[in-house]
């Protein structure tokens, strides 16, 4: 197993769970290879004894009998009992509950949507099992986990039969870039990480996939444009699993935000289709699982959220994959892709900007930090934009932190493959004179950066802060 980095939050807040003086249900769940699991495993170490069952992966032939059949041959396993194949989940999580009924236990249902997907009886049987069983042990900690984030908050978070059953939900992000850093040596400069992230973004698995003692370059050719390197079927591999349900749409959804930011009618102008079919259910869904954002502007008078929003695709492999991957599956297949060096892929410092965008922005407290601004200070923040009016111009800045006392910070994401120079100035002040704003307020610019600034810029004093990167890993 491989070594276990970060999560230390997280499990903290587990762990306060396992010593409450009553059982605990607690709902995981996130994107795939995200290490839901893998949390849970490391969890389980504070137990005298743990227990998994996993769903079967919900191929077309799968039925209800053999989901069952499989938890019935894994709970014969874990207990070293002879099989005892039952007809009903009923029966099955009776024969469970009694084989805990003491003792500091973890029970993790793995992939719970795979396992119950095919049942409807499943659910209202799993919130028997908790009810007859599983909370009368009170040193017991039921877990159930699932990457169908869009069936779980439907069937379990939004379903009156867990109401008040429920003790903790715990939705996993992304790893933060100082746990990133981690997975390679501190010889290895920020800005080779950063290349390398700005493919795989902060998930556990991909990083886990890299060879440390390559570089950048070979890794990249490794994983995403060799034949049956990991990256190159991922996606694949992610869409069928994830929504139960044909994920065509899901994919068109993906290519239309790959090229930036959009409203929702820009999307199904993109898609040429009506505002008002299933489109919301789709984003929402795409949502859950962690693959776009939906970042709302705000009215900067009263820092309430309007009714404005963008989408974005926050999911930095999805960007990679359909900009460069998917269009050259079939070279890849044949194995005769000719890789380039990554700065020689068609648009790449494009891409890259808009990729390092993505890591910086699900790392926003990591700026909060070096601004030195706390939760309490914050009356809001996000990506901001501005429609054009008759009264004012458009205007679009990459995040926007509004503070208490009239401070906004305007921030430019910036990535160069060369040092930023004075240029950035006019830039960031042209952006600032274009944002309407009543009188009273101060616009603090503050330029984040990967690959240095010149002289120049650094002279000029006209940044309040000028913020590294590298500093966050």
């Amino acid at each position: 197993m491989s070594k276990f980095i970060g999560r230390q939050d997280e499990l903290s807040k587990l762990s306060a769970e396992a010593v409450k003086k009553t059982a605990s249900f607690i709902v995981v769940r996130g994107r795939r290879r995200i290490g839901k699991s893998r949390l849970i495993e490391e969890f389980g170490k504070q137990f005298s004894e743990f227990f998994v069952f996993t769903g079967l992966p919900p191929e077309k032939d799968v039925t209800k009998s053999d989901q069952l059949q499989e938890f019935c041959r894994q709970m014969a396993r874990q207990f070293k009992a002879p099989i005892a194949l039952y007809n009903d989940w009923s029966d099955a999580f009776w024969a469970l509950g009694e084989r805990v009924r003491s003792g500091k236990i973890l029970i993790l249902f793995d992939e719970i949507s795979w396992m119950g997907s095919k049942d409807p009886t499943f659910l209202g049987k799993i919130k028997n099992l908790w009810d007859l069983y599983l909370k009368k042990n009170d040193k017991l900690v039921f877990v159930v986990c699932g990457s169908a984030s869009a069936w779980i908050e439907k069937n379990i978070l939004g379903s009156t039969g867990f109401v008040g059953r429920i003790s903790y939900t715990l939705t996993l992000e992304e790893l933060p870039l100082s746990d990133c850093s981690s997975f390679w040596p501190k010889n290895v400069s920020a800005y080779e990480k950063f290349k390398v992230l700005s493919i795989t973004g902060g998930i556990p698995k991909y990083l886990e996939e890299i060879n440390p003692k390559l570089s950048a370059e070979e890794n990249v050719k490794q994983l995403c444009f060799t034949k049956g390197g990991f990256l190159v079927e991922e996606f694949n591999q992610i869409f069928s699993d994830l929504f139960l349900r044909e994920s065509h749409f899901y994919k068109k959804i993906i290519i239309a935000l790959e090229s930036g930011s959009k409203e929702r009618h820009e999307i199904c102008e993109t898609l040429n289709i009506e505002p008002n079919g299933r489109i919301s259910e789709y984003l929402h869904e795409l949502q859950l699982a962690g693959f776009i954002k939906r970042d709302y502007t705000w009215k900067i008078e009263s820092g309430v959220d309007s009714k404005l929003s963008k989408y974005r695709l926050s999911d930095n492999y999805l960007g990679f994959y359909m900009k460069y991957i998917d269009i050259n599956r079939t070279k890849i297949a044949r194995d005769n892709y000719r890789f380039k060096p990554l700065t020689a892929l068609t648009g790449w410092y494009g891409i890259m900007g808009y990729q390092f965008e993505n890591l910086i922005l699900n790392n926003r407290k990591s700026i909060h930090k070096a601004l030195n601004l706390h939760p309490e200070d914050i009356v809001v923040e996000n990506p901001y934009f501005q429609k054009k009016t008759y009264n004012s111009p458009g205007c679009q800045i990459d995040y926007m932190i509004q503070v208490k006392f009239g401070t906004l910070y305007i921030c430019e994401i910036k990535f160069s493959k060369n040092k930023i120079d004075g240029s950035i100035i006019q830039e960031m002040q042209s952006k600032i004179e274009r944002l309407a704003y009543k009188r009273g307020y101060s616009c603090r610019p503050v330029l984040i950066h990967i690959n240095g600034v010149t002289d120049d810029v650094i002279e000029s004093d006209y940044f309040a802060s000028i913020i590294d990167a590298s500093d966050f890993m």
